[in-house]
């Protein structure tokens, strides 16, 4: 069995003081590092995703329902793109950005980035550089190309990003756990609704 954990979009923006702040968001970032340093080793691969908008186009609004649209947020070469300084990403593997030009939730609409752009150890800011479609290798792709077939995903938010992400893992056919104790929700009342749905769609919740 080969395992990895997907950290899904901890990000500044979607942190205290972001544009479009999760509660509870750098104490995820934190635990996620401290969960890290206590059991990477459980890990083979661990992989993280980022929101990296360019023009998303209806996404962002003026006047967001938060639901289907939000606040301009993780604009590719800004700060509140870049992971939360709470997260350690010196052992990352690789990053996967998402959304360039339109919604994007899951991380497995995500494409690689360029491994000189991966933001390991300290971090620098990236110039928003379009993957195109001949050069793209998604999530999923890199994931089956180093034989994975067991997934663990945290991060944010837990309603939707992460959501979105357990539930492609699951439809790829992935063994798919949800590390229920690092994440947090856009909407904490969906909160119960969204782990039912993960649970009946075959993820696995774990603390």
């Amino acid at each position: 069995m080969t395992r990895a954990l997907i950290i899904v979009d901890v990000q500044n923006d979607f942190c205290e003081g972001g544009s479009l702040a999760v509660r509870g968001g750098a104490e995820v970032a934190q635990a996620l590092s401290d969960y890290l340093d206590a059991q990477g080793d459980h890990y083979d691969y661990v992989v993280a995703t980022q929101d990296w908008h360019i023009d998303p186009g209806s996404h962002f609004s003026d006047n967001p329902d938060f639901v289907d649209s939000w606040p301009v947020h993780c604009v590719a070469d800004r700060p509140g793109a870049q992971f939360h300084p709470n997260l350690d990403t010196e052992g990352l593997d690789a990053v996967f950005r998402k959304g360039q030009y339109e919604a994007a939730y899951s991380g497995f609409e995500g494409v690689l980035a360029p491994e000189d752009l991966v933001p390991t150890g300290e971090q620098k800011l990236a110039a928003a550089v379009p993957v195109t479609a001949d050069d793209a290798v998604s999530l999923d792709d890199w994931l089956r190309d180093h034989e994975v077939d067991e997934v663990a995903i945290a991060g944010l938010a837990a309603d939707y990003c992460v959501r979105a992400t357990a539930l492609d893992a699951v439809g790829a056919g992935y063994t798919t756990r949800l590390l229920v104790d690092y994440t947090r929700p856009v909407h904490p009342d969906r909160l119960s609704e969204v782990l039912a749905e993960l649970e009946d769609a075959g993820v696995d919740l774990v603390g």
